[in-house]
């Protein structure tokens, strides 16, 4: 049921009365380029959430050495290609498979129950890429939310690995970058907030069959979508462990973040109305990634987030679309430039002795930045309210107020137990990022009777008694 004019007035308002006169003269965080325009309301400059005290704890137990070990380890299998051998104790993805299934379960007996793991097993069968029936084997380390409902994160990397030829499963293939880098990041995260107890379900997933077709991903991803799971954001964590690109620059203080604009899985209609209205810059996962800088990009990490507004790198894929392809918001960290010189082939493992200098190429204090900025991405999404739900931006102004001069937004009530309310942030149109807020308080639908909906960005977004916000949602028109 639709809110009385009364009701609309009434929030109007409270909109009016909750705004701040202090940012009156239009500069948000990007400075002069968020100009005022004609129908722009009063408001607050939009600023990055700094990490609260428990998150800084939690990014100061990161472990460059623990990092580089898991790497070593990985390394010492010789090959982890997802068609080598199962059964071999010390060499192949069997081996591998099981020594994290024991790291990931040392990790949880100091959860107090709180966290699980278990062996995600599935038959792939053939393909262009599989030449037989093969078993994939995903390790997941699920460390559950105190708060009700499923709400759920996860961060993903993979397992396997591969020389040139995908079909060869016998040659070295150690893949200390690729993916060695980014499982080490995942199980060093899991390590670090086993013994905690965040607010939703944060999932800890190394998975395999990537280089063949994402088939672990897609199996672990289709299984939460059967089973109703509220995944309200992934990172996939892939190549991340050198700084150094192949004509010897180095960017050791700044991390990739690919973002997909139009969703994976978004219908034509869905398309055509995302085009119609300029929102193909706000999808979900974009949205993710502005969250994942606001939060991540800061002294505590050492980092700068590089937004990319690709899916993945051209004519490339990674685990993160498994989950796209399901609806869910989800984005990948990669290093800034990847030096495909250095991925394996510095690395050599006969019979399970390494030789070559695994630090001549991996920087693992980048690594420790890169793992600093997954934590601080998740952790504040499992900390923080939830992403509100079914915001529509409507297009029938309530009686009273001007048709195309207004803007009336909605959403649905959340269930945080936490949740404060609710902000309004907006942009210019040539914006890249959000500059403006609004507090609206605890309310579901909210009415500026002079704010152009056509000239701006708007979105919305929840806020808890402890400052955190949840991403932003940017609304769906509505009659």
């Amino acid at each position: 049921m639709r809110p009385s004019f009364r009701a609309i007035r009434t929030i109007i308002c409270l909109a009016a009365s909750v705004i701040p006169a202090a940012a009156q003269d239009g500069q948000g965080q990007n400075g002069p380029s968020a100009e005022v325009h004609p129908g722009t309301p009063p408001s607050n400059p939009y600023k990055p959430q700094a990490p609260d005290t428990q998150l800084q704890q939690l990014l100061g137990q990161i472990d460059q050495n623990n990092l580089q070990a898991t790497v070593q380890k990985l390394v010492t299998f010789g090959t982890r290609h997802t068609l080598s051998s199962q059964t071999d104790p010390v060499r192949g993805i069997g081996a591998a498979t099981a020594w994290v299934f024991q790291q990931l379960q040392t990790y949880a007996a100091a959860s107090a129950g709180n966290m699980t793991v278990q062996k995600q097993t599935f038959v792939q069968p053939a393909s262009s890429r599989i030449p037989v029936p093969t078993t994939i084997t995903n390790v997941i380390a699920t460390l559950n939310g105190s708060a009700p409902g499923n709400r759920t994160y996860v961060i993903v990397a993979h397992l396997d690995d591969r020389v040139t030829d995908v079909l060869d499963f016998t040659s070295d293939a150690p893949g200390a970058d690729t993916d060695a880098s980014g499982v080490a990041v995942v199980m060093e995260l899991a390590r670090v907030m086993a013994t905690e107890v965040p607010n939703a379900t944060i999932v800890f997933s190394v998975v395999a069959g990537e280089e063949e077709g994402l088939y672990g991903s897609a199996f672990e991803a289709a299984q939460l979508k059967a089973a109703g799971v509220d995944v309200e954001g992934v990172f996939n964590v892939d190549t991340v462990g050198n700084s150094t690109a192949q004509d010897g620059t180095k960017d050791p203080h700044e991390v990739r973040l690919f973002t997909e604009g139009i969703p994976t899985a978004a219908t034509p209609n869905q398309v055509s109305l995302l085009q119609s209205v300029g929102g193909e810059d706000d999808s979900s996962s974009r949205e993710l990634g502005r969250f994942a800088k606001s939060v991540a990009e800061n002294n505590a990490t050492g980092m700068t987030i590089w937004l990319i507004n690709r899916r993945d790198r051209i004519l490339k894929g990674g685990d993160q679309i498994s989950f796209s392809q399901q609806g869910y918001p989800a984005a990948r960290f990669t290093e800034p430039n990847e030096n495909f010189n250095h991925e394996d082939q510095n690395v050599q493992v006969v019979n399970g002795v390494q030789f070559g200098d695994l630090a001549s190429f991996l920087d693992f204090a980048f690594m420790a930045r890169v793992a600093r900025v997954n934590a601080a991405a998740i952790w504040s999404l499992a900390e923080g309210p939830a992403t509100p739900k079914n915001v529509e931006l409507h297009t029938n102004p309530p009686v009273g107020l001007i048709g195309t001069n207004s803007t009336t937004l909605s959403w649905d009530q959340g269930t945080d137990l936490s949740l404060a309310g609710y902000e309004v942030v907006w942009r210019n149109m040539d914006d890249s990022d959000w500059t403006h807020v609004i507090p609206v308080g605890n309310v579901t639908t909210v009415s500026f009777p002079f704010f152009p909906k056509d000239n701006f960005i708007m979105g919305v977004r929840a806020v808890d008694v402890n400052g955190h916000h949840s991403p932003v949602v940017y609304p769906i028109p509505a009659a």
